[in-house]
């Protein structure tokens, strides 16, 4: 069946592959890129982004060799609304977000598949690595670029408007791919890190928006062991860069524990104590219907992170997940991502862990 397709076209390789396999698979496709700034030259350059005047002109010369329309969306005041305060915001409150998770579910399939979709299109192509078959979601087969988890946040009415073509493809495949259909991105290196902080300096860029708070670095006995200019710019689990004024008493490494913008305290120990054993979600998402009881299945806590065995449950409005194991540095903010083998069940924003005892 003829589709009436958008490519999301970012200037990348991906996004150039998947919408030429979308034309060969006999779709009516239109490319579009999505302006993400209102001052594009402010974001990353080169290979470190996908946001950048540079992108939009490569998107283009994609969209010229697959034969395709192409326009550029103007979508920088909600990007800047829904990811950008909502990445400060977040890290002001204690949490760890993750922008490309965020950008996917209010960007790509909300503001984009909301447009598209009222533009009579009938889905939204994309270059991410994850299958789509009958309507379930599962793991790319490249392991190490799969995107499943940062896709898990689309409902079900969002994936049914949702075309990924690279799935079943590795990487290198997708370029040598793109060498052949003549598309000069073949070679252009992946974007990564977060493109909206030109210069990569997490640090500086939420001190120059949340202003500098200085405050103590605790041990678990409330001892004060350092001091920091803002406990915005510390996440658990984190080992570097911590500043600390007196070293533990055995010598060994300390870890960010815990962090309270209330008390503005940022919390270290022992690694061991980074230990979780069970996880409450808010705001879950499943692609099917939500269990009546406890589900034995697997959880990815990030991005390209180690899964580890579990039971899921919902109480309330909450998804509760116990872990067969222990799992160490888990971040509110985070999504906790439920899977079935290869097959994404569902997701939640992790609100609070219970730790192992030490």
């Amino acid at each position: 069946m003829t589709l009436r397709v958008l490519a999301a076209m970012s200037g990348g390789v991906d996004s150039a592959v998947a919408a030429a396999r979308a034309v060969e698979a006999g779709h009516d496709v239109t490319g579009v890129h999505m302006a993400l700034s209102s001052n594009p030259r402010s974001y990353r350059t080169g290979a470190r982004g996908c946001c950048t005047l540079e992108d939009s002109r490569d998107a283009r010369r994609a969209a010229d060799v697959i034969g395709i329309p192409f326009y550029v969306w103007d979508l920088a005041e909600r990007f800047h609304r829904d990811v950008v305060e909502d990445f400060v915001s977040e890290y002001a409150a204690g949490r760890t977000p993750n922008p490309c998770l965020r950008c996917n579910e209010k960007i790509k399939f909300s503001a984009l598949l909301d447009r598209a979709l009222a533009l009579g299109f009938d889905a939204v192509c994309t270059g991410h690595y994850a299958r789509l078959e009958n309507g379930v979601l599962r793991r790319g087969v490249d392991p190490a670029k799969d995107q499943s988890y940062v896709l898990a946040v689309c409902t079900p009415e969002q994936l049914a408007h949702a075309m990924f073509p690279l799935g079943d493809t590795t990487k290198a495949d997708i370029r040598a791919e793109a060498q052949r259909r003549g598309l000069q991105v073949a070679d252009k290196p992946d974007s990564h890190d977060i493109c909206f902080i030109a210069d990569g300096d997490t640090r500086r860029f939420l001190a120059e928006r949340l202003g500098t708070a200085p405050g103590p670095i605790v041990d678990q006995d409330g001892n004060k062991v350092g001091e920091h200019d803002g406990a915005y710019a510390y996440t658990v689990g984190q080992r570097k860069g911590l500043r600390l004024g007196t070293p533990a008493p055995d010598g060994r490494p300390r870890y960010v524990l815990d962090i309270s913008p209330v008390t503005n305290t940022v919390t270290v120990g022992p690694r061991e104590a980074l230990d979780v054993t069970e996880i409450v979600g808010e705001r879950p998402v499943w692609l099917s219907e939500p269990p009546s009881g406890p589900l034995s299945c697997q959880v990815q806590l990030r991005a390209h992170g180690e899964v580890h065995d579990c039971v899921a449950e919902m109480v309330d409005d909450t998804m509760r997940i116990r872990l067969a194991r222990p799992a160490r540095g888990v971040a509110a903010g985070q999504a906790a991502v439920l899977y079935d083998g290869d097959r994404v069940l569902g997701s939640s924003t992790i609100a609070s862990t219970v730790r192992a005892a030490v």
